[in-house]
């Protein structure tokens, strides 16, 4: 999975950076993104960049424990950055317009921390970053973008964001789940079940619900 990183690498970048989401398509809670540089100081051979004992794959792909793992060795070995768009902003700008908005901060929060890390200042790294976006997302970033269709499960950078993202979401609404336990939100994560449209026909949306996505757009009621 190391294919588009080798492209990039060849062409002259240094800093490879995979981004991914979490979160575009639930009826409730945020929007989050990761982004990981697989090793922590710039590439100068694909060598450098460290050995993963666990599975590093598409986010979907893995079982919750397996995550959990490699969301650890990931904070240990890689740079990341985390961005988070909440349900109010998606509703404000739409789902799109928060993704990408998510994204950009978990770039600009791992190219800060790379710069901390090396000594580095933005402005003289620029030129050596490439980063490799899943789906068809481009043109957002102030440096070399290329979108991949299924990229979590072409490269493992992108991989390495999706369980970033995953992970983290996946633990806010749990949080979410004892704070409103008759939603449910532990078990779907927000997502469209059964059990949790009929909580909300009971009881309407709470705070943490998407008003702009059905069936909440003409709800008026609020727990």
């Amino acid at each position: 999975m190391l294919s588009w990183e080798k492209k990039a690498f060849l062409s002259g970048t240094s800093i490879v950076i995979g981004v991914d989401e979490a979160g575009r398509g639930p009826l409730a809670g945020p929007v989050v993104a990761g982004a990981v540089m697989l090793q922590r100081t710039p590439l100068r051979s694909l060598n450098r960049i460290p050995a993963y004992n666990s599975r590093i794959d598409d986010s979907k792909k893995l079982r919750p424990d397996q995550r959990d793992r490699a969301f650890e060795e990931i904070s240990r070995k890689a740079i990341f950055g985390i961005g988070l768009k909440d349900n109010k902003r998606i509703d404000r700008i739409n789902i799109h317009m928060a993704t990408l908005e998510a994204m950009k901060q978990a770039v600009k929060k791992l190219v800060s921390e790379f710069c901390r890390l090396n000594g580095k200042k933005e402005k003289d790294i620029r030129n050596d970053i490439c980063v490799l976006v899943d789906g068809v997302f481009g043109n957002f970033l102030p440096y070399k973008t290329i979108p991949i269709i299924k990229g979590d499960s072409k490269s493992l950078s992108i991989a390495a964001a999706s369980i970033m993202a995953k992970v983290t979401r996946d633990r806010i609404m749990d949080a979410y789940g004892r704070k409103y336990p008759v939603y449910g939100f532990s078990k779907h994560k927000g997502y469209g079940t059964k059990f949790h449209m009929e909580a909300i026909g009971q009881y309407g949306p709470c705070l943490i619900h998407r008003k702009s996505f059905a069936p909440m757009k003409n709800d008026i009621r609020e727990n």
